[in-house]
């Protein structure tokens, strides 16, 4: 009677941890990540074929189009595991990579409006929606993944359930950031000059 008393009681302290939270919110953000991932692999597989009808233009920009290969090899060159989401410098170097692929492909868009034979291109123009679909899918996917992380981390962080999570080794996980924080954070300089 005793041995099935102390049973019950740490199951009852067990639940009342935040044990089953961690699992659930742990798996959650797995889930939440794993889309993140597809949509940049979304992104990444477009790249080729963006290249490819952009280099049809005889005289296009070779450095933006080099840029963007490059970009595309770094962020793909990055061993995307589940892992990651636990290793916070790991995380950030493929939030850089990531970054620098999607400015990339942001210069050659810009650049591609000023080549008229380009924009005329059927190809070229469902490719560049397909793009812009695609960092729509990405944002929203990376909301997600943020709510997600969001949600974990307080319970990884709050009294007593950062008892267990120190227990059982969970640690808060990395979240996405905005890699120019600093400058957002500058108020714009505003001139309205005397005309």
């Amino acid at each position: 009677m005793k041995r099935l008393l102390a049973i019950l009681l740490i199951a009852t302290s067990l639940a009342g941890c935040g044990y089953n939270d961690f699992q659930r919110l742990d798996e959650d953000t797995k889930a939440k990540w794993s889309e993140v991932l597809n949509q940049y692999q979304r992104r990444a597989d477009l790249v080729p074929n963006i290249v490819a009808s952009v280099k049809g233009e005889a005289n296009f920009e070779r450095d933006t189009l080099t840029q963007v290969i490059e970009a595309r090899s770094k962020a793909t060159a990055i061993q995307a595991t589940p892992e990651l989401i636990n290793d916070p410098t790991a995380f950030q170097q493929f939030q850089q990579a990531q970054g620098q692929l999607g400015s990339a492909l942001s210069r050659l868009m810009v650049v591609a409006e000023q080549y008229p034979q380009l924009q005329a291109n059927q190809a070229f123009r469902d490719l560049r929606v397909t793009l812009e679909g695609t960092e729509n899918r990405i944002n929203v996917a990376r909301n997600a993944y943020i709510q997600s992380v969001q949600a974990y981390n307080v319970l990884a962080r709050s009294f007593p359930t950062n008892l267990t999570g120190m227990l059982f080794g969970y640690q808060p996980k990395p979240s996405f950031t905005v890699a120019n924080e600093a400058e957002i954070a500058r108020p714009p300089s505003v001139d309205f000059g005397s005309k």
